[in-house]
């Protein structure tokens, strides 16, 4: 098991659900998970739930890394000391990705694949399940909202899409509440475009911040 230090970052690249895939290597199975987590009692609660789905592997090796905690952390699970979590980290860290958490779980197939074959084995484990879970980036981003008559809906939906904003939701009643996220360099722009677009009807009210995916 291992710790370490890194870096807060305003703009991340996490995975964007969980999933999972495999693959045999010389009649060994190999199955990689990965799920989007934040904190070590998530990664720990996935970790344990994979365990005792494959209670009866051989190896239910994992790593992962976090970022609000600032921390990465991974276990061989019984593998040769750096043949197994290890390379499982590095394909999150060559992939930049935090806030994930990837175990691959290994049925032994009666054939030994030695040090540099386990190495090569749990990397692509480890990037299958991390390409199964969809690579996405977040960044900070600010909640806002905007009220608008019908008529004016389909218009602004354009102007969303071309800042990359993210519809939250939107509430039809007398006028449309549209609540939605968007970076907060791109938010002045769409603000001055709305201004010009509407001649100044309507307006964006900035409600807070939160992660989002954007891209």
């Amino acid at each position: 098991m291992f710790l370490l230090r890194i870096d807060f970052m305003e703009e991340y690249r996490t995975v964007e659900k969980e999933a999972s895939d495999f693959f045999i290597e010389k009649k060994s199975k190999f199955i990689g998970y990965a799920k989007p987590v934040s904190t070590p009692d998530e990664a720990a609660d996935f970790i344990n739930t994979i365990k005792a789905m494959h209670w009866d592997a051989t190896h239910n090796v994992y790593a992962y890394v976090l970022r609000d905690n600032n921390f990465q952390r991974y276990s061989d699970d019984g593998e040769p000391s750096g043949t197994a979590g290890v390379p499982v980290l590095d394909v999150l860290l060559k992939e930049n990705l935090v806030n994930v958490c990837v175990v691959a779980t290994r049925y032994f197939g009666g054939t030994l694949l030695g040090a540099g074959g386990l190495v090569r084995a749990y990397s692509h484990t480890s990037k299958i399940a991390i390409e199964a879970a969809n690579i996405v980036t977040m960044a900070e981003c600010g909640i806002y909202r905007c009220d608008i008559d019908y008529s004016f809906y389909d218009r602004l939906v354009v102007l969303l899409n071309e800042v990359g904003a993210n519809i939250e939701g939107s509430d039809f009643s007398d006028k449309v509440k549209v609540i939605f996220t968007v970076k907060e360099n791109y938010a002045k722009i769409l603000a001055e475009r709305l201004t010009d677009v509407s001649n100044g009807k309507y307006r964006i009210r900035r409600l807070g911040r939160k992660f989002d995916k954007i891209g």
